[in-house]
């Protein structure tokens, strides 16, 4: 059960090449605030890939990208981020910086991310936002699912949770989403989502506050 908000509550970092971002004993959420500095002291600008001609590299000196990835024409990737291996940054993807991905991952058409940690294994495939979010082991988004990162009122983000509201501390946050969680084509999560273990949706829900582990979000039928 979630109840403390705890990476490993969401999260097998074993395999992650940069589990270092995570606290054992704060909010999963935390780690979006280190994440520009645990990047500015990172040895950057090693691109091992396969870049195609017409990849926009803004800050290359700032960009990593593993071996056996692939980034294809029109994609634009701005530093300072970490792409891991074997990988697939498609056509017309725009990674706009603060971001690391881990291995196996996929960031597809018309996907756009920002201030973000993919964990291994992450399928972004189709016309998605996410932005100041974290995503766990094989998560799936379906093709234009959006994590809405910021209140219409400005506000820091809170954390609905057993009729009560968590301060984040946090202006811009959009999801937590746990190991092997699935959303459905045109799925929004609302800032401050927080999604466990192996919980899915059906398509075009709008999700809100905290599902528990292995929930089916669904509409009434």
């Amino acid at each position: 059960m979630i109840k403390q908000f705890l990476p490993s509550q969401f999260f097998d970092l074993g395999c992650f090449a940069h589990a270092a971002l995570f606290s054992p004993e704060k909010p999963v959420w935390q780690a979006l605030e280190e994440l520009s500095e645990y990047l500015a002291k990172q040895q950057l600008g090693n691109i091992e890939a396969a870049v195609e001609t017409g990849v926009y590299l803004s800050k290359p000196e700032l960009i990593s990208i593993g071996r056996g990835t692939v980034v294809e024409a029109g994609a634009y990737i701005k530093g300072p981020c970490i792409i891991g291996e074997n990988c697939q940054i498609r056509h017309g993807a725009y990674i706009r910086g603060n971001v690391i991905t881990g291995d196996d991952c996929v960031v597809g058409h018309a996907t756009e991310l920002k201030n973000v940690i993919f964990l291994n294994g992450v399928q972004a495939g189709h016309f998605s936002y996410v932005g100041d979010s974290i995503l766990g082991n094989h998560v799936n988004l379906g093709a234009g699912t959006k994590c809405a990162n910021l209140r219409l009122d400005q506000k820091n983000v809170p954390i609905f949770f057993e009729q009560k509201r968590i301060d984040s501390g946090l202006r811009k946050l959009g999801a937590i989403i746990g190991d092997g969680g699935q959303l459905g084509c045109n799925c929004v999560t609302n800032p401050g989502a927080i999604i466990g273990k192996g919980s899915q949706s059906h398509p075009c829900m709008t999700l809100t506050g905290v599902v528990s582990e292995n929930h089916v979000f669904r509409d009434s039928f």
